[in-house]
């Protein structure tokens, strides 16, 4: 499922739990697809705790907690880890990270915590959500088998990658233009990963970040950029994205364009993707200003004018994803829609 639907359904279980209906939910996927951030999205929305706990790391007595004699009777000492209503709120989620990582005798210890929301005298507060996260057998990582009476406490949704979810990820959470551009110029790179040949850095939805932050860090620095790239998305993907990077110098006058002057679209392909994500990028910084409107017009005139029509109906999804409904405000929009009729994709 793609990852906007399954925040949905994260969304409604977590929403669901006080009325009872909460079911625990296992998100299976490779590394690097955005499982434990999706969780933390829900998590930060609603401003409650995640508690996060990485089973791959425990012991079944960190779970159960250790005996302790009280008189002539043995009592259990509840970890602190667990979700407590008086220390960590009323509300929150706790999230199993790792879980096909726990080596059986650990996820033994959470049958009874994630069914009956219970380890012997511990309670998981009522209005707590539970949701857990492993990749698969065959993603090369240090996996158990799930024993099928723990997959059957769980309702179990894989997760895919969807370039348009990400895109409108990265814009909200300010990933360089360039990036982006790129990867709407070689979609099929956002995820990339073969296990037989067991990579050690290869293109990821989480990667593509780290490339991001790369970027920033060494943009300056000619001689290292290439090779900080190539060490967060592959070999292969960090060469491509910085020949697509230093291809940009002979981008358009982006101001330009901002103002409404009659600037020629590039003819390379690449440089399109470029201007078109960079544009989006221009409009979501001008939501502030007095110039919003003028902005977005202008934008949308210039979409327009790309040879490609569905490069411009490209542009302009990303627009609305980035900044909304108020796209559709501006009155230039209703002459774009005229003009791509008969190419609009509806979701």
């Amino acid at each position: 499922m793609r990852p906007a639907l399954l925040l949905r359904v994260l969304e409604r279980e977590f929403a669901s739990t006080p009325d009872g209906h909460h079911t625990p939910v296992m998100l299976w996927g490779p590394p690097g697809v955005g499982k434990s951030q999706m969780v933390a999205q829900i998590a930060g929305r609603h401003q409650v705790p995640l508690i996060d706990i990485r089973l791959s790391q425990m012991e079944p007595s960190d779970l159960r907690g250790i005996p302790f004699r009280v008189e002539n009777r043995v009592e259990w000492a509840i970890p602190a880890l667990l979700p407590d209503a008086a220390r960590h709120g009323p509300a929150g989620i706790l999230f199993l990270d790792e879980i096909t990582s726990a080596p059986p005798a650990v996820s033994a210890a959470a049958y009874q915590l994630i069914l009956d929301r219970r380890l012997g005298e511990y309670q998981v507060p009522a209005h707590w959500a539970i949701f857990a996260a492993g990749n698969r057998q065959g993603d090369r990582g240090v996996t158990y088998s799930m024993p099928a009476p723990l997959a059957n406490r769980f309702s179990h949704f894989e997760v895919e990658t969807h370039l348009d979810d990400w895109v409108a990820w990265a814009y909200r959470s300010g990933i360089d233009e360039r990036v982006i551009g790129f990867l709407r110029f070689r979609p099929e790179l956002l995820f990339d990963f073969d296990p037989a040949h067991n990579p050690v850095a290869f293109p990821s939805p989480r990667s593509w970040e780290f490339a991001h932050r790369g970027l920033k860090k060494f943009e300056d620095h000619s001689e290292l950029l290439q090779g900080t790239l190539q060490a967060c998305v592959g070999p292969a993907a960090g060469i491509e994205l910085t020949a697509f990077i230093n291809s940009l110098d002979q981008m358009p006058d982006l101001d330009a364009i901002v103002n409404g002057d009659p600037v020629p679209v590039p003819r390379e392909i690449d440089l399109q993707y470029a201007v078109a994500a960079a544009l989006v990028g221009r409009a979501i910084r001008a939501q502030d200003s007095d110039r919003r409107d003028q902005t977005i017009g202008n934008i949308l005139h210039y979409a327009n004018r790309f040879p490609a029509r569905e490069l411009g109906v490209m542009l302009v999804s990303d627009l609305h994803r980035a900044i909304g409904n108020r796209v559709f405000e501006v009155p230039a929009f209703a002459d774009w829609a005229q003009a791509v009729a008969d190419v609009m994709l509806f979701e």
